[in-house]
């Protein structure tokens, strides 16, 4: 009886349905961070790096804050951020719209995928004459070619993400009689979404490169334009606090994105 009893007893079974969520481990990227800055500073101050090719990081930092005191860090991140908010809005805003009518309409689809086809490859920053041609060499050359730059990735991103939408939910929505626009509002769009945002990440890296190849060109002020001069002098202090700034800038946007995920996607969890 008692073995009976012993067996009878409720076993505790481990939970094995993670569906592979991942886990925050934030300290570990920083912990890489600091390793690798750690090793910069140690080869360049015993030799092993040569400081003709990679500056200290201590004299990267001397350079930020002689960039925070003197004010010059706020003249070229001031416009560098302007343009790529306004050209990025821009882009990605018009990329998602039109990559969602090409996802739902069968006519606008065989009209725009093959343009877009056509014009996806061609290197942005080829263009970038081309539309100081058309706008000038003002503000407006450097909105065009950010926006257009984030254009094409974003619709290429957003019309695959609502292709690959499970079309079971969508046939089960129709089942219950649901409108075509409750379907799409309720059923398509959430089920899009994550291929957006991971679309959206892509084309926000883009745009920082397009950024700085348009402020290489006829910019006083801005991120690229402090790189383009500090190359020009060989100033390796100088140009890698503006590659710093680049990578900071690049961190921000991915962060964003991460808090909008969380916010649109818990259903996911």
């Amino acid at each position: 009886m008692s073995d009976i009893a012993a067996r009878s007893d409720p076993i505790e079974v481990r939970f094995r349905g993670g569906g592979f969520a991942p886990k925050s481990h934030r300290w570990v990227g920083f912990a890489v961070f600091v390793l690798l800055i750690a090793l910069m500073e140690w080869g360049t101050r015993t030799g092993w790096i040569s400081a003709l090719t990679l500056p200290k990081p201590s004299d990267v930092l001397a350079t930020f804050r002689e960039l925070w005191d003197s004010g010059l860090l706020f003249k070229h991140l001031g416009p560098s951020l302007t343009r790529l908010v306004v050209g990025a809005a821009l882009g990605a805003s018009l990329g998602i719209g039109v990559g969602i009518l090409i996802g739902l309409f069968s006519y606008v689809r065989a009209g725009l995928v093959p343009l877009v086809a056509a014009i996806f490859p061609v290197p942005k920053i080829a263009l970038l004459p081309l539309f100081v041609i058309w706008f000038g060499i003002d503000e407006a050359s450097k909105y065009a070619l950010i926006a257009f730059g984030t254009f094409t990735p974003t619709v290429v991103a957003t019309y695959g993400a609502v292709d690959n939408v499970d079309r079971s939910l969508i046939r089960m929505g129709q089942s219950f009689g649901l409108s075509w626009l409750s379907i799409v509002r309720k059923i398509v769009l959430p089920g899009a979404m994550p291929g957006i945002l991971s679309g959206l990440r892509i084309s926000l890296a883009i745009a920082i490169i397009l950024l700085v190849a348009a402020e290489m060109l006829g910019a006083e002020y801005g991120i690229g334009a402090y790189i383009l001069e500090a190359g020009s002098l060989y100033d390796l202090e100088r140009l890698f606090a503006g590659v710093v700034i680049l990578s900071l800038l690049g961190v921000l946007v991915s962060a964003a994105i991460s808090l909008i995920e969380k916010r649109l996607l818990g259903w996911r969890s």
